[in-house]
């Protein structure tokens, strides 16, 4: 392919300088869009109605341009982007006598910045899937086509590369991930963080398709099969090489087709080790992701949630604020306690002897939660703090008792206090518990729940008496 740097005026390279960057590569997208649908023919109005109609459902603000004048600014928005985009050559304007009509072309290489503008923003086919059929299909028809030639072995290595190359952009790329989990400073927003840009970017479009789908490994048999008969027919490879010299006059040795056909097999075998590096990076980030989740979920409630907070305060503080603030928690807590700096213990409570006959008994099965379930149960739970659940049952109480009848529950809220009002009755340190006696289920005509008795807990007795 010829230079074409000496083709691209000056004024070209004023896009990346100009502050309606984004508008203009809209705009150069939209016009290649129409264009390859005009059979690469388009006028100036069909270009100036192309982009009305797009830019009519959006709101844009342009600035003055360097080569704008008064006058450019007067024009509506569709042909004064127009015009800028005419004027420094990433359009031109080809005039045809014949049918006394304009046509807007696109330069060979405004044409290569526009496909990777096109490429940038996600509108081409995904190219690990391009790249693996390419190199099916060529080796196919090198294996069966007479009139195969060693430009098929090179085209197949080229594709190769190309998706070894996009594989390992893919991988390097899966990092961003792991810094926008500690951006994340709520539940909600990191789940949704999670969902609709690691699940859909990666995991839908490009993992999914690769592991999923098994488009790779659809291909790959076949393929590791192809090169390794191919080698190893040597009288094949020689009639290759005398069809080459026949209709080409190209001489070609069996060592250079064999060398070709190596090269792709090294490179199958670097485009799954390349997979297994994905593999292993999809598990580290879907650890930290549940691991970020539960913490942010009950930072508040456990220790090593509260010593995160207590450091990221102290390394937000400055100068003699720090060494203040690190005074005042060095005379209110014991940070040198063993549950602070590790996670053993020195003493780890025994589990009590089970009965033998308990311990033959088959574990009951539980049915598997969807995620729904799970993460309504998690914010339920986390919902309500202990005290306002407590508070639920002990403003009820008449006389140490409360019976649950069809007026308890009226809302949403009141019947999940219910059920952790439940829950939290068979906890240590609970002040009331479940009075043991056969209930009947109350239906009150929108919930159904157990006619259960909460009385108070003596003092002194645990829940387990």
């Amino acid at each position: 392919m010829a230079n074409q740097f000496p083709e691209i005026p000056d004024s070209f390279w004023s896009l990346f300088r100009s502050g309606n960057r984004q508008i203009y590569i809209d705009a150069l997208l939209q016009i290649n869009e129409e264009y390859q649908y005009s059979n690469y023919y388009l006028s100036k109005e069909i270009c100036i109605q192309t982009l009305s109609s797009y830019f009519a459902k959006k709101k844009v603000t342009m600035e003055q341009e360097e080569l704008e004048d008064d006058f450019d600014m007067l024009e509506p928005l569709a042909a004064r982007i127009l015009n800028w985009l005419l004027r420094t050559r990433w359009l031109r304007k080809v005039d045809d006598y014949n049918t006394m009509t304009s046509n807007i072309v696109i330069p060979d290489y405004a044409a290569v910045f526009v496909e990777a503008f096109s490429h940038l923003a996600g509108e081409d086919e995904d190219e690990t899937q391009v790249y693996i059929q390419n190199v099916y299909g060529i080796l196919f028809a090198f294996k069966n086509d007479p009139r195969s030639n060693i430009s098929l072995l090179k085209s197949a290595l080229v594709n190769t590369r190309r998706l070894n190359k996009t594989l390992q952009d893919m991988l390097h790329n899966m990092d961003k991930f792991f810094s926008g989990l500690l951006e994340q400073k709520f539940y909600g927003d990191l789940l949704k963080e999670h969902l609709d840009g690691y699940v859909n970017q990666i995991v839908e479009k490009k993992y999914h398709i690769l592991k999923t789908s098994d488009n790779f490994y659809l291909y790959k048999t076949d393929i590791k099969r192809w090169l390794s008969d191919m080698r190893q027919d040597l009288p094949w490879l020689g009639q290759v090489c005398e069809k080459n010299r026949q209709l080409r006059g190209v001489d070609v040795t069996t060592e250079d087709l064999v060398e070709q056909l190596d090269l792709i097999d090294r490179g199958f075998d670097d485009i799954e080790h390349r997979i297994m590096n994905m593999d292993r990076e999809h598990t580290k980030y879907i650890r930290a992701t549940v691991t970020r989740l539960n913490y942010l979920l009950n930072q508040e409630d456990t220790m090593k949630g509260l010593v995160i907070d207590l450091l990221n305060h102290l390394s937000e503080a400055e100068g003699d604020g720090r060494e203040a603030d690190v005074d005042k928690v060095g005379k209110l807590m014991n940070l040198s306690q063993l549950t602070v700096i590790s996670e053993r213990s020195l003493y780890k409570r025994r589990k009590p002897k089970q009965d033998f006959t308990e311990s033959l008994k088959e574990e009951e099965e539980h049915p598997e939660l969807s995620r729904e379930e799970i993460l309504r149960m998690n914010k339920i739970k986390n919902r309500y703090s202990r005290k306002q659940v407590e508070g639920f049952v002990m403003e009820k109480m008449k006389e140490g008792a409360w019976q649950v009848d069809e007026e308890t529950v009226g809302s949403e809220e009141e019947f999940e206090k219910l059920v952790l009002a439940y829950d939290y009755s068979t906890r240590k340190g609970s002040p009331y518990r479940v009075r043991e006696q056969e209930t009947q289920m109350v239906d009150n005509g929108r919930y159904r729940y157990p006619g259960v008795v909460f009385e108070e807990r003596e003092a002194g007795r645990s829940a387990s008496e």
